[in-house]
């Protein structure tokens, strides 16, 4: 059985291998540095939300997840990031996530909840176009000089 729930000061370790996981899946790299400043954030629930799936107590899945406004509506909900150890994929984990960052969506009274994945990525989108709808969007990145 797949329980969902908020990070714990206890979960850094499993969670940190997961985020691993998905940032090397999308091919971007964080620092060291990077990973403890976004474990802090998550812990604070500073601007950003995160949450695990849990199998037989054991940490297999994370959830990342913001509220930003929007111009024409109420806020909307970015669900930034979503990964499952591979091991425990097709077990209910990743639909659960979703199912419960959904739930809190509705509770703050958000208008959308929406996220995005690579064209390539077949067997997450098969989930996803079970559970949502593509609306036919294709996301464009502005390179930005650093900050300095």
């Amino acid at each position: 059985m797949i329980n969902i729930g908020s990070l714990r000061p206890t979960d850094r370790a499993a969670w940190e291998a997961l985020a691993r996981g998905y940032k090397a899946f999308y091919q971007t790299p964080v620092s060291d540095d990077g990973y403890d400043d976004m474990w802090h954030r998550l812990l604070r629930a500073d601007g950003v939300h995160g949450i695990g799936a849990w199998l037989d107590g054991r940490l297999v899945g994370i959830a990342h997840y913001l509220f930003h406004t929007a111009c024409w509506s109420a806020d909307h909900c970015y669900l930034q990031d979503l990964f499952v150890d591979k091991a425990a994929r097709g077990q209910g984990a990743a639909r659960a996530l979703i199912e419960w960052v959904a739930a809190e969506s509705g509770r703050r009274g958000a208008a959308r909840l929406y996220w995005t994945t690579k064209q390539d990525n077949d067997v997450a989108r098969a989930l996803y176009d079970k559970v949502a709808s593509f609306n036919g969007f294709i996301r464009y990145d502005y390179p930005l000089s650093p900050a300095g």
